[in-house]
């Protein structure tokens, strides 16, 4: 039996293959086409998640293909700008001409009526209660400003002046009818809580049909109550009345303009004719040439 070890045998056999076929390996797991590292890139794609080899599984839900995304950020709707939607008007935006019974505008304009009608129509009033009159220190009556700011009637401009409240028997021509202001008078005095003798209150245009005021806009309108040193059941004793004659009188003569008698008669019909720098007061006793009475 040949002395020469197993090994050595096996050796040179392996010799004999490598000088064969290009060699050979002791080792079955090490081959020349060993597994890349886990963190190599795919030619020409992006890494997949979670560092498993391209078209294994990204760890999300199964299925879910390598690299699939949406591209959107979490928790926003795709092509949703953020804020408030464009074209909507802020909750509560009054638009147009504010309607009959509303305050005056912020700015302290004097509010726009709707003018001379065909026929007029009996106009809702502020609620019962909801309005509250104030007085001089002489006690005479003042409207609540917020229920009735006065309302110019838009026929009556500067520029209109001699075919409007210049003309005789203009006013006649637009007043409203007693069957219409006296359902309105009834409720306004509602409005006011007044509770005297209607028939000795007047239900008064703040800005007078002579001064250009709206015929039948309720917030030109209000239940006045006497002045003082009226007698009981004797109807109206409303010096107002002759306040506004002269007003008229100076803006038609040239002495003032109709916009700063408008503006003084809604401020306080007291101190109106000193407002605008009329002086002739008119003797005592003196009555308006067109009372402004409507029931």
């Amino acid at each position: 039996m040949s002395n020469v070890p197993r090994w050595a045998v096996l050796a040179a056999a392996c010799a004999a293959v490598v000088a064969a076929v290009g060699g050979c390996s002791s080792d079955s797991s090490k081959t020349t086409d060993a597994k890349k590292p886990a963190s190599s890139t795919p030619p020409g794609g992006a890494s997949s998640p979670g560092g498993g080899p391209s078209g294994a599984s990204s760890g999300g839900p199964s299925g879910s293909p390598s690299g699939d995304s949406s591209g959107a950020p979490a928790g926003k709707p795709s092509g949703t700008p953020p804020g408030k939607p464009s074209g909507t008007a802020p909750a509560g935006t009054p638009s147009g001409t504010p309607p009959s019974g509303s305050p005056a505008p912020a700015d302290g304009s004097i509010p726009v009526g709707p003018g001379p009608q065909p026929s007029y129509t009996v106009q809702k009033q502020p609620a019962a209660g909801s309005c509250h009159y104030r007085f001089t220190p002489a006690k005479e009556p003042l409207p609540d400003p917020a229920c009735t700011p006065g309302a110019t009637n838009p026929k009556v401009t500067q520029a209109t002046l001699k075919t409007t409240i210049c003309r005789s028997g203009y006013t006649a021509g637009i007043r409203p009818p007693t069957n219409i202001t006296s359902r309105e008078k009834t409720a306004n005095a509602a409005s006011y809580g007044y509770t005297g003798s209607l028939r000795d209150a007047e239900y008064d245009h703040l800005i007078s049909l002579q001064l250009g005021g709206d015929p039948n806009d309720a917030r030109n309108l209000w239940v006045e109550p006497p002045s003082p040193g009226h007698k009981e059941g004797k109807g109206p004793n409303n010096p107002k009345d002759v306040v506004e004659t002269k007003l008229k009188n100076a803006i038609c003569n040239g002495r003032t303009e109709l916009v700063k008698a408008q503006r003084a008669i809604v401020r306080d019909w007291t101190t109106a004719l000193d407002a605008v720098g009329v002086t002739d007061k008119g003797a005592k006793g003196e009555t308006a040439s067109d009372p402004d009475d409507n029931a």
